[in-house]
């Protein structure tokens, strides 16, 4: 702690975010056994089939990744595994990558490889006999 730092301030920090995650667990609780009630207990990319011990590897992934929209019909849930669930994230991850926007006032990317240099030398040397 910084002797700056209040301890209060320290304490209420440690409150609000044992709060917060409190809460996170309450709402992913309600939903994931309301999305365990509609479907099938079987990842809707892979196809894996899960029960007992196992049930707690399916995950409930939000199509729009909004995690605060929870229709009840469960139209914005499907069931993942844990590894689809994963490769769903990382694929929207690199999606977001690419559709970041150019704008022409953008510097054009810069490079230090230049792979085609001294070409026209090489060239010039293996034309002359």
């Amino acid at each position: 702690m910084s002797r700056h730092q209040n301890p209060d301030d320290s304490d209420n920090a440690q409150r609000i975010v044992t709060e917060a995650r409190r809460e996170r667990d309450r709402r992913m609780k309600t939903y994931r056994d309301r999305a365990l009630q509609l479907f099938p207990w079987v990842c809707g990319r892979c196809g894996r089939e899960f029960s007992g011990k196992r049930l707690k590897e399916l995950t409930v992934h939000h199509k729009d990744h909004n995690h605060d929209h929870n229709p009840p019909d469960g139209s914005n849930w499907e069931l993942l595994c844990l590894y689809c669930h994963e490769n769903e994230h990382a694929r929207q991850a690199v999606a977001d990558g690419y559709d970041r926007s150019v704008s022409e006032d953008d510097p054009p990317p810069v490079s230090g490889h230049r792979p085609f240099a001294g070409l026209a030398e090489l060239l010039q040397k293996r034309s002359k006999p």
